[in-house]
């Protein structure tokens, strides 16, 4: 995988037009200036959180013992569930907060930036190859700047998009992430039958 489909894979992860919905809907009972500097904060806090795991989440995995095909098979799955929510959403706001409070790392950080199938995402390229953690990096850092703009201007792109272009977005980054899903897990079984019958 290239820098460029690990960003785009990432940033579809992370879903920024699906999640504009709940941030506004987090925000809406909070100053519009101080919205800004909440929202500034989170993503922050969120691309902190998932250099972390970039760069930690290889060590985790060989202190568990577990295989590269192992991850991305268990990855392919993890993005497949993601991508069927993303196509067939659920109802209801995840938030959780009383009007007027604000929210501080969850859920906005974690786990509507920082997920777990992000956070999975990044084990799973790091684990692959982590002589190019460089590619990895800028991969994210482009995902989340993008994610960022997106979720900073969510007032301009809801005017915009209107909700059932948001939908149709959202569900339009779920088939995609599909495919990527089951590449992924059809790449960890290959590698999984190749080693368990010696062929190279």
């Amino acid at each position: 995988m290239d820098t460029w489909s690990a960003a785009v894979m990432l940033f579809l992860i992370m879903d920024p037009l699906g999640n504009l919905p709940v941030f506004m809907s987090v925000l809406k009972s909070i100053e519009p200036r101080r919205r800004q500097i909440i929202l500034l904060r989170e993503l922050l806090f969120a691309l902190v959180i998932l250099f972390l795991f970039l760069f930690s989440g290889q060590s985790v995995l060989n202190f568990l013992n577990v295989e590269q095909e192992t991850v991305s098979i268990a990855g392919g799955i993890i993005l497949f569930l993601i991508a069927l929510k993303m196509i067939f959403p659920s109802s209801g706001n995840p938030s959780g907060l009383a009007v007027g409070e604000e929210p501080f790392l969850v859920p906005l950080a974690i786990p509507m930036i920082a997920g777990p199938s992000t956070l999975a995402a990044l084990i799973l390229l790091a684990n692959q190859s982590p002589d190019r953690m460089t590619d990895w990096s800028m991969a994210l850092g482009a995902a989340w700047g993008i994610s960022a703009v997106i979720l900073m201007f969510s007032n301009v792109f809801h005017k915009l998009l209107g909700e059932r272009g948001l939908v149709a977005m959202e569900r339009l980054m779920g088939m995609i992430l599909v495919m990527i899903a089951i590449q992924m897990l059809l790449d960890g079984a290959t590698q999984y039958f190749m080693h368990a019958t010696g062929v190279e």
